[in-house]
């Protein structure tokens, strides 16, 4: 019998909707090995709370996996209480990703999947963290990951991710666009199976500059790009303006957008389809997926978190690995 595809969870904050949605998952375990990476009776705590069964074998490693719910135990710092932040658990969440890139590197797990963190808490911590995308990358060496959001019908990636408005225009050079839309082409190719892929760049001031007169970062720096990287053979169109990029027009034979920053393309995309779109790392030497939603943290315990995301994230993963 063969070793189904094993897929790592962390589940996030831990007094957020990470643990619930992370219990709800287990009633009814997608078709692979899943290893929660988690203190186990924090789940069991959660699952009681919420009335629920909740079993999951200790992880022995891949050869000894089979389908079902498996738990690779990383405790928590404190107790915790659904919906209540407490600083002395940011570690917990730090050490349960540093698990399970370590897995994945290791060729223990064939994609990771992530619950929602809170940025805040783990910063209070005194910890530098940005976010999933250039933590795992940092813990994998990776030097530009590229951050996109998909769901049926859309897919978004970013030029530049989770930082202030005022920093964007200074961090999309030529360098770094020209790195991010190859890892962008690449990983459609390899990872989605997209032979030829297309990809709409979005510019980055109103208008897509106005032919200099609203900025000149579409003239001096995306279109030289977009002409090099096209002269190499990639399929790309732009920089079009953002407020015209996703009509339907423009979306007909597109297979993702390039947004210069994470609110010119993810609002878009979370109005398309919230309940089912999915984080995705490109660039990384292994699959992952997360849900596209925050902590929620009040509703943490209450039976009210939605787990349509974590689903996706899931069923995404399978489909990348596959």
């Amino acid at each position: 019998m063969s070793t189904p595809l094993v897929i790592a969870l962390t589940p996030g904050e831990p007094a957020g909707v990470g643990p619930d949605i992370a219990v709800h998952l287990a009633q009814q375990p997608p078709a692979c090995a899943l290893v929660l990476i988690a203190d186990p009776a924090m789940l069991e705590a959660r699952a009681q709370q919420l009335r629920l069964a909740f079993a999951a074998r200790e992880w022995k490693g891949r050869d000894a996996a089979g389908q079902g719910v498996y738990m690779l135990p990383v405790k928590t710092r404190q107790s915790v209480k659904p919906g209540y932040l407490d600083v002395a658990n940011a570690p917990y969440v730090i050490d349960t990703l540093r698990t399970a890139v370590a897995g994945c590197l290791r060729g223990d797990f064939d994609a990771l999947v992530t619950g929602p963190v809170h940025k805040g808490i783990i910063n209070d911590a005194g910890i530098a963290f940005t976010g999933h995308t250039e933590f795992l990358a940092a813990l994998s060496a990776v030097a530009q990951p590229v951050m996109m959001l998909a769901c049926p019908g859309l897919r978004v990636a970013l030029a530049t991710i989770h930082l202030p408005l005022a920093a964007v225009p200074g961090a999309i050079t030529r360098e770094r666009l020209t790195t991010v839309l190859e890892v962008l082409h690449t990983d459609l190719k390899q990872k989605f199976g997209i032979a030829d892929p297309r990809i709409l760049v979005c510019g980055l001031n109103p208008h897509a500059g106005e032919s200099g007169h609203l900025g000149r970062e579409e003239i001096e720096v995306i279109e030289p790009v977009l002409r090099d990287l096209s002269a190499r053979g990639m399929h790309l169109r732009g920089p079009v303006p953002a407020d015209t990029a996703f009509i339907p027009a423009q979306l007909a034979d597109v297979d993702a957008v390039l947004a210069m920053y994470h609110d010119q393309g993810l609002p878009v995309l979370k109005h398309h389809d919230f309940a089912h779109a999915v984080n995705i790392t490109l660039g990384l030497p292994f699959v992952r997926t997360s849900v596209d939603h925050g902590t929620a943290l009040e509703l943490a315990g209450t039976g009210r978190a939605d787990v349509s995301s974590l689903l996706a994230a899931i069923e995404m993963a399978r489909s990348l690995i596959r």
